[in-house]
């Protein structure tokens, strides 16, 4: 690992972890040149409803989907935290584990950032960290004006800005995403039907042996 690499990390509920997180995530260390980018699976997730399994199984699945991968690494801590799993503490977290020299960088999808407002303490956000929206080609990008003034006052146009500070900038990059939604895997596992290829054989595996989503065995 380089001396001043960002850390980059991609939070989310992954209910449950897909090969379009997986994909997102690699494309990301692949583009910044990183040793790791880092998942963090929430806790007890409050812009959602309640997750269809329990943070123990969901963080159990993003290990076993990354263990064969050494681009990509799993953090506990909002797991592991009493507290709800808000950006805001995360944030604070890292930045004390880290130092305020180093640079850590929060992945969001495009649509996740331009919510920004409805989270807690958002506005302390850039103190902390640099935000990469991953946007698909060819977005439309329709912020509110509160969004809007925002990005335009702390918006940088090079990946390379993002190892010259600790904080303070928003990115964002263009990614295709693979289609596919936790949701959608959800309901197939509830209707009976099979989700693989959607997601690694060994997440698949593990709902089956504990009969995660509504999975019966011998439908």
């Amino acid at each position: 690992m380089q001396i001043n690499e960002p850390f980059v990390f991609m939070g989310g509920t992954f209910d449950p972890v897909h090969h379009g997180h997986l994909r997102t995530a690699l494309e990301i260390q692949q583009w910044l040149q990183l040793s790791q980018v880092t998942m963090i699976p929430s806790g007890a997730p409050v812009h959602r409803q309640h997750p269809g399994c329990s943070a123990e199984h969901r963080l159990t699945m993003v290990r076993l989907a990354v263990a064969d991968a050494a681009s990509l690494c799993v953090d506990a801590r909002e797991v592991n935290s009493s507290k709800p799993s808000y950006s805001a503490l995360t944030l604070a977290s890292l930045r004390d584990e880290l130092g305020p020299e180093r640079p850590i960088c929060m992945v969001m999808g495009m649509d996740a950032y331009l919510t920004l407002p409805q989270w807690k303490d958002w506005h302390t956000f850039l103190s902390l960290c640099h935000i990469i929206a991953v946007a698909r080609p060819g977005y439309r990008y329709q912020p509110v004006a509160q969004m809007d003034e925002f990005t335009r006052q702390h918006a940088i146009k090079s990946s390379h800005l993002l190892t010259e500070k600790p904080c303070g900038g928003v990115l964002i990059h263009e990614l295709t995403p693979l289609g596919i939604s936790a949701t959608q895997i959800r309901e197939l596992i509830s209707q009976g039907q099979s989700p693989r290829y959607l997601m690694p054989d060994q997440v698949w595996e593990y709902i089956k042996q504990h009969q995660l989503y509504g999975y019966k065995r011998g439908k």
